[in-house]
């Protein structure tokens, strides 16, 4: 029966129904104010501009963009670094490895991209090449777990994990590092 239409009665639904999504038929149109003056009580007050002495520059184009408060910058920092801190607290504070095992190829990857890549004397802690990444004791503070480096002559040595995050910070959020340092992290 509709393919018996003529084309504009067929098409006559999808005007009715973008007419529909544009302009509701149950939304009343809105009203202008002619005189000044208070408004009236189903109307919104106008916005408040600041003097034009007040208000901020347009934006240059190509200009760099003012620094974020410290908030919004930590809410980001924090959003950056959190799957990174919750991989580590898991390897280290979980039974998922055992003192002296290598981490899986995934998690090495991931320690390795994410973490020792920042760390301030990393060329140092690879020296003659990396072979895996392994859990354990630390040498000195036998109760606390820490990430090492297996190199390829079969040295193994420590590493902090939190160094290479401060460094990472200090690389990636310059302006907000050294307080987001201080508020976050319990050593320097």
């Amino acid at each position: 029966m509709a393919a018996a239409l003529p084309l504009p009665r067929a098409a006559a639904p999808l005007a009715v129904l973008r007419a529909f999504r544009f302009a509701p038929w149950g939304a009343p149109a809105p009203r202008r104010r002619l005189l000044p003056g208070p408004p009236t009580a189903g109307e919104p007050p106008p916005p408040v501009l600041p003097p034009a002495s007040k208000l901020a520059d347009p934006p240059v184009l190509g200009a760099p963009e003012p620094p974020l408060p410290f908030r919004a910058a930590e809410a980001e920092i924090l959003r950056d670094i959190e799957p990174v801190v919750q991989l580590i607290k898991d390897i280290l504070h979980s039974d998922r490895y055992g003192d002296g095992e290598c981490l899986c190829p995934k998690d090495e990857n991931v320690v390795v991209e994410k973490l020792l890549a920042f760390h301030p004397r990393a060329q140092d802690k690879i020296g003659c090449g990396l072979d895996a990444i392994m859990v354990d004791r630390h040498p000195e503070f036998r109760k606390s777990r820490c990430l090492f480096v297996v190199r390829t002559d079969g040295v193994w040595i420590d590493f902090s994990y939190q160094k290479c995050l401060r460094a990472y910070i200090r690389e990636k959020y310059p302006s907000h590092a050294e307080r987001f340092i201080r508020e976050h992290f319990k050593r320097t």
